[in-house]
Order: C-alpha cells, then sequence, then structure tokens
C-alpha cells in the first residue's frame, strides 16, 4: 500500500544544495595552511559542537586551526564556508516549491551554524517552506529526537503523515524511529525512483527529471 505524506522535511546540505565545491575547501585549508584531508577531518571533528552553537564561529576556526587567528583570518574562513554551501542542487529546490504549491507543508531541517543559516536565508533561489528549524537556533542538532519533534509541532503534521529525507542514514533512523517515512538522499534520480515505488505524491519527483 502506498503512502500519501502530507508534508515533507527537507535536509538542506546535500539534499537542497549540492556538495561544498572542492576549490572553496582547499581555499579555507590554504588560508589555515594545511593540507586538504588534513583540514577537512580537522574542521569536521569540531563541527557538532558549531552546528549546535556550543561554540562560537572564532572558537570554531581557533580550534580548526590549532592557534589564535586574527580576526581578518577568522572573518574570510566565515565567508568562504558560508558562500560554498550556498550552491542549488539543479532539481531539489524546484520539487520543493511545487510540493507546497500543491497543498503539502514543507520544512527544512538542518544542522548548521549562525553564520551559515543567514548565508543560507539569504540565497534567492531557495523557495518558501511553512518552517524552518535549524540546529544553531535550538542549540540542538539531528539524530536527538527533540529537534524533530520541534520541526513536526511547526508544521502540525502526525510523524506518519510525514517524508523525511536526509543524506545521513543515523538521522534518517532517528525519524523512522519517531514514526516517519524516510528517505536516504543520495542523488535526485535514486530519490525519484524511490518515492515512485514507496510513496504517492500530487508531484511526483521523476516527473521533474
Amino acid at each position: 500500500m502506498r503512502v500519501h505524506p502530507k508534508a515533507v522535511i527537507f535536509d538542506y546540505g546535500l539534499v537542497l544544495c549540492n556538495p561544498q565545491p572542492k576549490a572553496e575547501v582547499a581555499a579555507m585549508a590554504s588560508l589555515l595552511q594545511m593540507d586538504f584531508h588534513r583540514f577537512h577531518d580537522a574542521s569536521w571533528r569540531y563541527r557538532l559542537a558549531y552546528d549546535q552553537a556550543d561554540i562560537d564561529p572564532a572558537s570554531y576556526w581557533n580550534a580548526v586551526a590549532q592557534r589564535v587567528l586574527s580576526p581578518r583570518e577568522i572573518e574570510q574562513l566565515i565567508d568562504i564556508d558560508s558562500r560554498s554551501w550556498t550552491h542549488p542542487n539543479p532539481v531539489m529546490p524546484g520539487w520543493a516549491k511545487r510540493l507546497r504549491q500543491a497543498g503539502l507543508r514543507t520544512a527544512i531541517l538542518s544542522n548548521m551554524p549562525v553564520p551559515i543559516r543567514d548565508a543560507v536565508e539569504r540565497c534567492e533561489w531557495l523557495p518558501e517552506f511553512d518552517c524552518r528549524t535549524y540546529s544553531c537556533d535550538l542549540r540542538i542538532a539531528k539524530p536527538a529526537p527533540e529537534i524533530y519533534e520541534h520541526c513536526l509541532a511547526k508544521l502540525g503534521v502526525a510523524p506518519a503523515d510525514v517524508l523525511f529525507l536526509d543524506d545521513r542514514p543515523e538521522n534518517i533512523r532517528a525519524a523512522e524511529a519517531l514514526g516517519m517515512h524516510g528517505l536516504l538522499f543520495t542523488t535526485p534520480q535514486e530519490a525519484a525512483a524511490e518515492i515512485d515505488r514507496r510513496l504517492g505524491m500530487p508531484v511526483p519527483l521523476i516527473a521533474t527529471l
């Protein structure tokens, strides 16, 4: 039996937007005089604390660099990092817009720090959503159940009526534990095939590819 969701909750990073361009990650690594892989590992080591506002931007970048950076260096890193997360997926924002136009409620539920939240909120390509839930605002990050429950309450829908898309398996498992229909996102093409198999949607994703 196919499920007909009343709402769709989207993760932001790697779902609504594309991955960080390697050139922009390399620019941050170069600024810190770190090789690409060392910078990648260090930047993600402290990212959860940054995402849920346990540490401020200066503390985060000093931890990544393992030294005290100048205000100018921190400003440059924040600018590049924020910009690197504003490249839209060519398909998913448009599908989110059409779902909302068709009467479904839509939301963003994403782990991100304050500077990236501010950059995302300025993206003209991002469509309207019924609610946007960010870890930095609640100081709670996925996969903690409380952040999902907050988003569901803002949407005003039951978990069983929600499709949740995210690129991380642990976040999908947490959503499913609350009763949502989870879909591990890899590409729009694979998501479209899975949605077509499992779900009844007023605007099929496969029709937009």
